[in-house]
Parts: structure tokens; C-alpha cells; sequence
């Protein structure tokens, strides 16, 4: 112990023995809570739970707060703090009651993404949702958060909705007036997505007035980005037939990485987040002439 508590403190001096230590990734920033070259006794012992609660969760990829809790000895609050710091700073993904190990070559699992960040996807998809009017057509995709756009649609009136998502079509089946066509194409049996060469036939068949997709990631040149090089096929297909395509993406995308680009920011007609972007990529979508949407959870 005397040797690991040794080395962590070597590790706090020094930048490269730090990020060696935290996967690559570095160390929580804790600088806001406790103030720059003032680290206390207190924030110490944070930053070896949390060094701890990375590692255990690059183990087992996953950790739930009561478990952490009895572990460390401390309140499920303090540990909901510790994973929504290291969520923030991009080093888990959390979910529903505890956090997973976000991949840069494969998604989390449906599930999980379901329920994170779920207060941040529903303030993002009543934003989008009011921008987009009655009369008029809409392509949703596949994903959560084109998922909660499809539940704060269920109240509007006369909309030609067409998705590949069988989520996204038994959401809006409720909708009296809205007609829903789905594309056909494979199922993706995780998500109840629809991919392939029939998904992409159908869209192209198609000329909507707005698009609504989503991403896996978001990088700090713009590019959209995800997991699935099958989906990524389809979302193309979708930008192309859409009047006025739009992202929404909630910010701990810009913390992911993924293999395969579908677009850029300045292919869409607007994004929908709920932070502001990094000031150059916000400054690039003014360039681009791509609309920047702010929610918060209580929009």
C-alpha cells in the first residue's frame, strides 16, 4: 500500500507518470473544486478514489454506486459526485446507477446509453422538437436521442414521420396525426435499428423537409462520428435526401471518440447540445453557417 500511495504521489508531480496511470486519458480536473497549486489532504484522497474507480471500472466495465460506496466507505452521494466528475472529464460514461468504460471502437451497450444522461437528452429533444413545425416531414434515426425527439413529437399534428428506428415508430404509433413509414432494412437487434442496403434504397426514395440524427462522438475539427460503419452508410443517406438536416448530440460526445465519420458540422443546417461548444468549434459553425442550440434541464 506504502509503495501504490508512493507512486500515486510521484504521479501527481509528474504529467507523463499521471497520464501513464489514468490510461492515457489523464486525471480528473479537480482545479474548480480546490483551487490551482492548493491541493488539499482532502483533494488528494479524491483523486486516488477516483484513480480507483477507473481502474476497477477498465476491469470490470462497469461500477455501481452502492458498491463503490461500501468499497470506499463513503455516501452514494459522494460517489454520484466522483462518477459525474470523471463522466465530465470524459473517462466513463455515466448510467443509471453507476458508470461504464465508453470504448472508442464499440457503442455501450443500448441500455445503458438509455439512461445516461437522460435529463440532458430530454432538454435537448423539447428544443429540437419545438423547432420543428406541424405540416411538414421528418426523418428521424437511430438512437436515444432521436428517440426522446420522436416522445416530444407524440403532440404534433399532421407530420409525415419516416425512420429507421422501430423504437422511434412504436413511440409515434400513439400520434393520430402522424403517418409513420418505416424504411425496412436489417435489424439491428440491440436497438431496434435498420441498417443495410434496403434502409438506404427506401431513404433515397424519400425528399424530407428536416432530419433529425444523432452520433457516437464529436470531434474538436467538427467531424461527426460513430461506431457502426453500416449506420454511418445510412445516416449519410439521410443528410443528402433532408432539406435541413440537424444533430443532436449532448456534450459528452465532444469526450468520445469514434472510427467512422459520418459528417461534418458544416453539413447541418443546425445542432441541438446542451453546452456551449469549444470556443473555435463554435466559431467554425458560425463560419459554416451551422445554428448552435443551447438546452438545459429545465427548458
Amino acid at each position: 500500500m506504502q509503495d501504490c500511495e508512493t507512486s500515486m504521489q510521484e504521479a501527481t508531480q509528474d504529467p507523463l507518470k499521471q497520464n501513464r496511470l489514468t490510461g492515457g486519458r489523464g486525471a480528473p480536473n479537480l482545479g474548480h473544486r480546490f483551487g490551482d497549486g492548493q491541493r488539499t489532504d482532502g483533494a488528494m484522497k479524491i483523486i486516488f478514489r477516483q484513480v480507483e474507480i477507473l481502474d476497477i471500472a477498465r476491469r470490470e466495465g462497469k461500477v455501481s454506486v452502492e458498491a463503490l460506496a461500501h468499497r470506499f466507505g463513503v455516501t452514494v452521494q459522494t460517489i454520484r459526485r466522483d462518477l459525474t466528475e470523471l463522466d465530465t472529464a470524459g473517462q466513463l460514461d455515466r448510467v443509471h446507477g453507476g458508470a461504464v468504460v465508453g470504448s472508442g471502437t464499440s457503442n455501450v451497450a443500448y441500455d445503458d446509453r438509455k439512461s445516461h444522461r437522460a435529463d440532458e437528452k430530454a432538454a435537448i429533444a423539447r428544443l429540437c422538437a419545438a423547432s420543428i413545425p406541424n405540416d411538414c416531414s421528418v426523418f428521424l434515426n437511430i438512437g436515444t436521442s432521436t428517440e426522446a425527439v420522436a416522445r416530444e413529437l407524440r403532440h404534433h399534428k399532421n407530420l409525415l414521420v419516416i425512420t429507421n428506428n422501430m423504437n422511434v415508430a412504436n413511440t409515434l404509433a400513439s400520434n393520430s396525426d402522424c403517418e409513420v413509414v418505416v424504411t425496412g432494412g436489417t435489424v439491428r437487434r440491440g436497438d431496434g435499428g435498420l441498417i443495410g442496403t434496403m434502409t438506404v434504397k427506401a431513404i433515397r426514395s424519400f425528399k424530407f423537409d428536416y432530419a433529425v440524427i444523432g452520433c457516437s462522438a464529436l470531434d474538436q475539427d467538427g467531424d461527426v462520428l460513430d461506431y457502426d460503419i453500416q449506420e454511418v452508410g445510412v445516416s449519410q443517406a439521410i443528410i443528402a435526401q433532408a432539406r435541413a438536416p440537424l444533430l443532436v448530440a449532448d456534450n459528452s460526445k465532444l469526450h468520445r471518440s469514434a472510427p467512422a465519420r459520418i459528417c461534418s458540422l458544416g453539413d447541418l443546417n443546425g445542432v441541438f447540445t446542451d453546452a456551449p461548444l469549444p470556443q473555435t468549434l463554435q466559431e467554425a459553425c458560425e463560419r459554416w453557417g451551422t445554428d448552435v442550440f443551447v438546452a438545459s434541464p429545465e427548458a
